[in-house]
């Protein structure tokens, strides 16, 4: 017998309408030029420490086994490292994936989500999935709006806060962050704080993390991506109350850790020394970049904090990209974060080599 017809099959409409986020990085172009140098990823400028490299070569051959489905020697580096106890961190395949499950986890329909703007994009759409109320603050600096942003902190609801921020490197300190988070709890409200740039700020020490058995309400999210140099293994982890962790725990997707990204931060969050070596760089190519940008007609300089630097200009942003990709060189296109035009590219800082072709390249355009 043949059955005719066709089934109606339907998706959820918020999955229907979903528009994944843009991202930088070379893989979102289609290009055969051998040789570029990838601005628009801003990993740390001295990639991932050769000790990890070494600890790789050592596991390939378990590639066949299961990874540990609880990540129980990672998270107790983590723990180690971070000096918050296990049973308040969680481990995932890379940041956004723990974004994603604590949207799916705690926001509903119509929970109010107010996000700074521009930002990280995947916060909004994460939030979307799940049906939420964006509610969106303008701001190139979040310090220099605090208290108008604290008076708009919704009931019931959650804010999310880029520290430092993404794209624009501003940084807000720790006392204004904790007074964000106290205003949010009086309102009912959760406040996931994404820290994962805070280790590559040269400056000072501004994490939150510390107040995580301190404030239920509180979440922070962290990164061996950026900081480490391991993006394409992904490993991210957050800390929160023993609630929200045992919660994501539940429904966290089994082995999203792998067992080679689980080797691999373990060396890597044995080896912070890295840190300082990749700090001192990105103060001092920061200080390169500052002075050779801000002199050059048609392009400013936004200050940032971190290891990337967004930069307004005169330019076309879609067009001095590429442009810049015939010069072998690959800036992110900022137009698609909202409160952002076409006027915005962002750059990664990296080694002094690399940014003196940046430079040059930029010179040749202006």
């Amino acid at each position: 017998m043949v059955l005719s017809g066709t089934v109606k099959i339907r998706a959820k409409p918020a999955f229907e309408t979903h528009n994944p986020v843009i991202h930088g990085g070379l893989s979102s172009k289609n290009t055969n030029i051998s040789g570029i140098v990838d601005f628009s990823s801003n990993v740390t400028p001295v990639g991932m420490p050769i000790q990890v490299k070494n600890t790789l070569y050592k596991q390939i051959k378990k590639i066949n086994d299961y990874p540990d489905i609880s990540s129980s020697k990672l998270l107790f580096a983590l723990s180690k490292y971070s000096k918050i106890p296990q049973s308040n961190l969680i481990a995932g395949n890379g940041a956004v994936e723990i974004i994603y499950n604590f949207c799916n986890a705690f926001l509903s329909k119509n929970t109010p989500v107010l996000i700074p703007i521009p930002t990280f994009g995947e916060y909004e759409a994460a939030s979307k999935l799940n049906t939420s109320k964006i509610l969106r603050f303008k701001t190139m600096d979040l310090s220099q709006d605090l208290d108008r942003f604290i008076s708009q902190i919704p009931k019931d609801g959650c804010v999310f806060i880029c520290n430092p921020n993404n794209p624009t490197g501003k940084l807000v300190f720790k006392k204004e962050v904790l007074k964000i988070i106290r205003t949010a709890k009086k309102q009912n409200s959760l406040v996931f704080v994404d820290e994962c740039f805070i280790e590559m700020v040269p400056a000072s020490d501004q994490s939150v993390i510390s107040s995580v058995t301190k404030f239920d309400n509180l979440v922070v999210l962290r990164s061996l991506t950026k900081s480490f140099g391991l993006a394409g293994i992904r490993v991210g982890y957050a800390a929160s109350s023993k609630y929200v962790i045992s919660i994501l725990k539940k429904i966290k997707i089994p082995w999203s850790v792998n067992m080679m990204a689980e080797h691999a931060a373990i060396t890597a969050l044995n080896h912070t020394s890295h840190l300082s070596k990749s700090n001192f760089i990105i103060k001092k190519e920061y200080a390169f970049l500052k002075n050779k940008i801000s002199r050059m007609n048609g392009f400013e300089l936004i200050e940032s904090s971190t290891n990337f630097i967004l930069v307004k200009t005169k330019h076309d942003s879609s067009e001095l990209q590429k442009k810049l990709l015939e010069k072998k060189i690959f800036v992110r296109d900022c137009k698609n974060f909202p409160g952002l035009n076409n006027h915005f590219i962002r750059i990664a800082i990296k080694s002094h080599k690399d940014n003196l072709k940046l430079v040059q390249a930029l010179e040749t355009i202006i």
